[in-house]
């Protein structure tokens, strides 16, 4: 077995030679560092205490063993673990004594399938789900045991189902249409959004994203839970389709997938989807500020910039130049010149409220 370090926490772990896989005894994922990071960052910039956090589908336990070390004294009052391998209380057991970690008389294991961990216990104020493939299993019971005013957390690791490389399984697990071009990632985002949403609208409970990201192989989107019909009506006024034409490039929102375009080419569409914010600005910026790990710095410094213009979709820049069989503006001064900002699903991406045409006359300038 190899020791491996991860901020505060020490593993014993035996890593294999290929890509990681659920077979393995003690699941850990090394390319998911960034994902605990943000979640041990984003609790601690939220002024909520004393909540009882779940980890139901914990694998090694790396990230419940960090927020028992990492978060502030005052954030947790209970914290649950959970992971159906047979040797699982054992293993955190054993990481709890390798890191010198008294077990807290508020930590609780459990050793079950994740949904019915969650089926069988109270309301959380904080579930972290992080499977390996798509989140849905696990969505009913995440969604119906979060408690009022809480955090869910959501990752996607099945990310070829939502971008468009397999529509049918898209339309089959996520109720909705997929797009497979430069915009396919914020598309799969939004699609996965609206899907969780209508797991929590079935419980009168409005989830609204508070932080939502494609980063490496994966989504992830922590949401707020609000109860109250009136929510619910207001987030699925903002379930809609997102249309693009291939042709010029304009996209739109719309409640119909069936519309032309200004050029009189007929919009390709994708969704539902979620067209509301995908992230709390504020929060971001608390997050900035508070960041202790520099290696996320520079992505949380691109979220805080497109934050300020939480829009639908985006340009990309050498999409239109090959339209237009010229080179690329230079990003920086262009954006000043629109004004724009950069958006973190793409490095030649700009958010603006900006036209199509709008953008190609400055470009031509």
């Amino acid at each position: 077995m190899s020791l491996i370090s991860e901020h505060s926490i020490n593993l014993n772990i035996d890593l294999p030679k290929g890509n990681v896989n659920a077979k393995m005894d003690i699941f850990y994922n090394p390319l998911m560092i960034a994902n605990r990071n943000i979640s041990i960052l984003l609790l601690n910039s939220l002024p909520n205490k004393n909540m009882k956090l779940a980890d139901p589908l914990a694998g090694s336990g790396i990230r419940s063993l960090r927020f028992l070390n990492e978060l502030t004294k005052d954030k947790i009052t209970e914290l649950h673990i959970n992971d159906n391998k047979e040797n699982f209380s054992k293993t955190i057991q054993n990481y709890l004594t390798l890191n010198k970690i008294k077990k807290p008389t508020n930590l609780f294991l459990h050793n079950q399938e994740a949904s019915l961990f969650l089926n069988q216990s109270k309301g959380f104020d904080y579930i972290d789900i992080d499977p390996f493939g798509s989140p849905n299993p696990f969505l009913p019971a995440a969604v119906a045991r979060i408690s009022r005013h809480g955090i869910l957390a959501i990752t996607a690791t099945d990310t070829a189902a939502l971008t468009g490389t397999y529509p049918s399984v898209t339309k089959r697990k996520y109720w909705a249409t997929s797009m497979k071009n430069y915009l396919m990632h914020e598309l799969g985002l939004r699609i996965l959004i609206r899907k969780v949403q209508l797991q929590g609208i079935q419980f009168d409970k409005a989830l609204t994203p508070i932080l939502s990201y494609h980063k490496d192989h994966y989504f992830r989107i922590y949401f707020q839970s609000e109860k109250g019909k009136e929510r619910c009506d207001a987030l699925v006024k903002q379930h809609q389709y997102f249309l693009f034409c291939p042709n010029c490039l304009n996209y739109t929102s719309s409640i119909h997938n069936k519309e032309t375009c200004d050029c009189k080419q007929e919009f390709q569409f994708a969704g539902p989807l979620w067209t509301g914010k995908l992230h709390n600005q504020k929060l971001i910026t608390t997050m900035n500020k508070n960041n202790p790990f520099p290696q996320e710095q520079k992505f949380l410094n691109l979220l805080q910039e497109e934050s300020t213009k939480d829009i639908l979709g985006f340009y990309d820049l050498h999409e239109i130049a090959r339209k237009l069989k010229i080179n690329p503006p230079r990003i920086e001064p262009f954006l000043k010149q629109l004004p724009a900002v950069h958006t973190h699903f793409s490095p030649n991406g700009i958010k603006t409220e900006k036209s199509i045409k709008e953008i190609i006359q400055e470009i031509k300038k």
